[in-house]
């Protein structure tokens, strides 16, 4: 095996690295004898070293809020803007984060460098690719050296339907992970790792798009990291009739999903959605509430390990799908399952 140098961008759930990113530092791990090392965007108080090390990381680059913050906040009198991101938000910049692994690419000598295939590290990564000049490769499952400057990929098209199979020639490869693709497991040996905190030159263009977000609620999840998924479609019968299923969600640690009909009659945001061209989901279960289950929604929830449906429609698709299925209104069985969980 040849020994390279692997830059992996780690995205962070509730101060852990989360389960997408921890699947693609497992695939990086597959790129030979590497130097594997990471880039976090967080305080470097929060970075759990710990967890990168079981991973195989020997080397962690963080980047302070601040390094990012340019400008934020409203004008003061002067014309200048405050720089001050308030306490417990972050900054997400994708083309200042794609300066940075551009930049700790050349310094670190690296022959890869991979995000998670969410959209955040797919946006990034895509940014990367632009800045570079090098081409970038989404969604692979699979990533062979194979010597020189050429990398073989096995990756999704069309939601996961197919594989592709191609050659990548670039001095450094640039791709993601498929979030369902790869099991995340911990190195046999954890790392000895070093934190960095890593300050980067970023010129204001970088900066120009950039926002000011809170941790995400139910349990710091968002929708592509969730250990639990609450769908609801249009059974669910409109805005109003979502509060039951944000109680389950809550209850269960978990987030809300909705299926594509339930955006498109504006009841929830796009950001929510499950499926094909929405968000592809992993989690330890997916309850689908009043989900018929369209080829393009199961092509966004096929990934997760347990699926539950609650449909009057006892021949609706999702069954065909689901590990285990009830047949009734779910008006009636939400209410019934949040007092059984409140009661226990």
């Amino acid at each position: 095996m040849c020994v390279v140098t692997v830059l992996c961008l780690v995205e962070l759930d509730g101060g852990t690295p989360s389960d997408a990113s921890l699947r693609a530092l497992t695939l990086a791990r597959s790129l030979g004898d590497s130097y594997l090392r990471a880039v976090v965007f967080a305080d470097s108080a929060q970075v759990p070293a710990a967890v990168l090390a079981d991973y195989g990381v020997t080397d962690a680059y963080v980047i302070e809020p601040s390094a990012v913050a340019g400008g934020l906040g409203p004008a003061a009198a002067g014309g200048q803007a405050s720089s001050v991101v308030p306490p417990g938000q972050h900054c997400y910049a994708p083309q200042a984060w794609a300066r940075v692994l551009a930049g700790l690419a050349e310094e670190t000598g690296a022959t890869a460098v991979l995000a998670a295939g969410t959209d955040r590290g797919n946006e990034v990564l895509a940014h990367l690719g632009a800045i570079t000049g090098l081409p970038m490769a989404a969604n692979c499952t699979i990533v062979t050296p194979d010597g020189g400057q050429t990398h073989r990929l096995v990756r999704h098209r069309w939601a996961g339907l197919l594989l592709e199979e191609a050659v990548m020639e670039a001095p450094v490869a640039l791709f993601t992970v498929a979030t369902d693709s790869v099991s995340p497991v911990a190195a046999e040996t954890p790392a000895a790792i070093q934190v960095h905190v890593h300050k980067p030159e970023l010129a204001p263009d970088d900066l120009r798009v950039r926002a000011v977000e809170s941790p995400a609620g139910a349990g710091g999840a968002s929708l592509a990291t969730a250990r639990v998924v609450v769908g609801g479609g249009r059974g669910v019968g409109g805005p109003d009739g979502f509060a039951p299923l944000e109680e389950l969600a809550d209850l269960l640690g978990g987030v809300v999903g909705v299926s594509r009909v339930v955006t498109s009659e504006g009841w929830r945001p796009h950001k929510q959605q499950v499926g094909q061209t929405g968000t592809k989901i992993t989690p330890e279960l997916y309850l689908a509430c009043g989900i018929s289950g369209a080829i393009q929604h199961i092509a966004g929830c096929a990934g997760a390990k347990h699926i539950i449906a609650i449909n009057t429609d006892p021949g609706a698709p999702i069954l065909a799908h689901a590990d285990y299925a009830v047949i009734g209104d779910l008006h009636q069985v939400i209410p019934a399952l949040i007092e059984a969980l409140r009661a226990r």
